[in-house]
C-alpha cells in the first residue's frame, strides 16, 4: 500500500470530467447557497450508467478502473460492472467504503469517496495509518435529498476544505447512476470482509471484481435489496495476496457470502426478517458470491463460493 498516494488529488481529474460532461451524462450541477457544488445524478435529473461508472472511479480515489460490460452468467441479465485496482486497500477502504455517517434531524446518509480520507472521522483510518491532504475534495452520498446546511457545514469543517472547493455528488439507490456506483463496490465489499476477518491488509497486492447489474427499482427497499443481491449472489472477486497458503486458503473459504448463517434468502427478505434493523444482520453476509484468492508467493490458487442464478432471478424479477 503506497501511503504517498493522494486519493483526493487523483480523483480530481475524474471529477472535472464528470462536471464537464454533465449535460451528456444527464446530470444536474448547481451551486448550493453554502457555496459548494452539488451534482444531481438521479434526483431531479435522470443520470446515466456512464455517470455511475465515473462516480465509482471517483469513489475509488482515482485508484481503480471501472468498466461496463456484457456478461452471460445470468439468463436475462446481461449487463455487468467490472472493477480492478492495483492499490485495492487505499482505493476501497480509504476512499470507496461508505463509512462516514452524516445526519441532521430527518436527514441521514453514508458518505463515501476521497473526502473521508481528509475528515478522518472513522477508526478505520487509524488502522490504515493513512492521512490525505488536499485543497479540494468531493463526497458521494447515496440519497435522494440535497443535504441540509448543517451537514454541508460539517463536511467543510471536518475536511478543512472551503465551500468553493467542495463537491457533493447525490446518487439515489433508485437511479441508474446509483445502481452502477453501488454494485461497483463488489471489490470493496471483499476488502471490507477481509478486514473483518482480520486478514493482513498489507498482504493484499491487487484485486478485481465483476458483478451483474440489476434493473433500477422504483422504491428504495427493492432497490437496496437488488443492489446488495447483485454482489451477494452475482459478484465474483479475484484477490492477489502474499504470505502463506494456510492464510490464503482460509481467506478464500471464509470470504464468500455463502459462509454466512443468513445466506439463502434475498437481501430484502433477510432485512424484513430482522425487522428492518440493518445491524441485526450477520456482518459476514456482506460479501461477494464467489472468491478466487491467488497467493503470488507460491502460485497456488484457492476458490470458494458460487454464483446463485436462482436468487438473482428471484431478486431482479
Amino acid at each position: 500500500m503506497n501511503k504517498q498516494l493522494s486519493v483526493n488529488q487523483l480523483a480530481q481529474p475524474l471529477l472535472q470530467k464528470l462536471l464537464q460532461q454533465a449535460d451528456m451524462l444527464q446530470l444536474g450541477v448547481f451551486r448550493h447557497e453554502a457555496g459548494c457544488t452539488i451534482v444531481d445524478a438521479g434526483v431531479e435529473h435522470a443520470g446515466s450508467a456512464e455517470a455511475g461508472r465515473l462516480v465509482a472511479e471517483i469513489c475509488m480515489g482515482g485508484l481503480g478502473t471501472v468498466t461496463l460490460q456484457a456478461d452471460d452468467h445470468f439468463a436475462g441479465w446481461s449487463n455487468a460492472i467490472a472493477v480492478t485496482s492495483t492499490e485495492p486497500v487505499l482505493a476501497c477502504l480509504a476512499s470507496q467504503y461508505a463509512g462516514w455517517a452524516l445526519s441532521h434531524e430527518k436527514f441521514f446518509s453514508l458518505g463515501s469517496g476521497p473526502a473521508r480520507a481528509l475528515a478522518q472521522r472513522e477508526d478505520l483510518f487509524k488502522e490504515l495509518a493513512y492521512v490525505d491532504s488536499a485543497a479540494s475534495t468531493c463526497i458521494v452520498l447515496e440519497t435522494d435529498k440535497v443535504p441540509p446546511l448543517a451537514v454541508i457545514e460539517k463536511i467543510e469543517r471536518d475536511t478543512k476544505v472551503v465551500a468553493d472547493n467542495l463537491t457533493i455528488i447525490l446518487t439515489p439507490t433508485t437511479s441508474i447512476a446509483g445502481v452502477v456506483q453501488i454494485v461497483g463496490r463488489v471489490l470493496e465489499v471483499a476488502l471490507h470482509k477481509a478486514h473483518t476477518l482480520h486478514f493482513s491488509l498489507e498482504n493484499i497486492v491487487s484485486g478485481s471484481g465483476l458483478a451483474v447489474l440489476p434493473p433500477v427499482a422504483k422504491d428504495f427497499m427493492t432497490a437496496m435489496g437488488r443492489t446488495n443481491d447483485a454482489i451477494l449472489f452475482g459478484g465474483h472477486v479475484n484477490l492477489q495476496v502474499r504470505g502463506d497458503d494456510v492464510a490464503a486458503a482460509k481467506l478464500a473459504e471464509d470470504l464468500p457470502s455463502c459462509a454466512s448463517k443468513d445466506y439463502g434468502k434475498t437481501f430484502a427478505e433477510v432485512f424484513k426478517f430482522y425487522e428492518m434493523d440493518f445491524y441485526k444482520i450477520d456482518p459476514m453476509l456482506f460479501s461477494p458470491a464467489q472468491v478466487t484468492v491467488t497467493n503470488v508467493d507460491t502460485g497456488n490458487v484457492f476458490t470458494a463460493g458460487y454464483l446463485n442464478a436462482d436468487l438473482i432471478s428471484l431478486s431482479f424479477s
